[in-house]
């Protein structure tokens, strides 16, 4: 039976959850993903662990954070003027923000704290510096 190599595309179900069990997402429900392993489209440790899965086979893997999506960068963590914003927006924490570097590249954003004169912004992705749990399983190799 066939196993899942470097550079083979891969069909596979899976839920992710935090270490504390809490789902942040899931393919149940909806159709699986596919990606081709060694091309970046997923994190380190998810790829890691489908290594030498057949087809069938289901597992459950935890990946530290620096196998996913790595430390809190404490740099993309920012104090913004209120007066800064668009004067029709009302802040409020856990809203997604988008800015746009120097260079033109989008930036996505998340509030996290909201001051009388300023609000604390942070561009970390939202699973920076968490270990996370994934069961997966392998519908297809190619």
């Amino acid at each position: 039976m066939s196993q899942v190599k470097e550079n083979n595309t891969v069909k596979v179900n899976y839920t992710g959850k935090l270490t504390d069990g809490q789902i942040f997402d899931t393919s149940e429900g909806r159709e699986p993903i596919q990606f081709t392993l060694g091309q970046g489209q997923i994190i380190p440790g998810f790829e890691k662990g489908l290594i030498d899965m057949e087809v069938n086979e289901k597992k459950t893997i935890t990946i530290a954070k620096e196998e996913a999506y790595g430390e809190v960068n404490k740099a993309l963590i920012q104090e913004v003027n209120k007066a800064d914003l668009p004067q029709d927006m009302e802040p409020k924490v856990g809203m997604g923000l988008v800015s746009k570097t120097p260079d033109g590249q989008e930036m996505n954003l998340m509030v996290v704290e909201v001051k009388e004169e300023t609000i604390v912004i942070d561009g970390n992705h939202p699973l920076a510096g968490k270990d996370l749990v994934f069961d997966i399983e392998v519908l297809e190799i190619s």
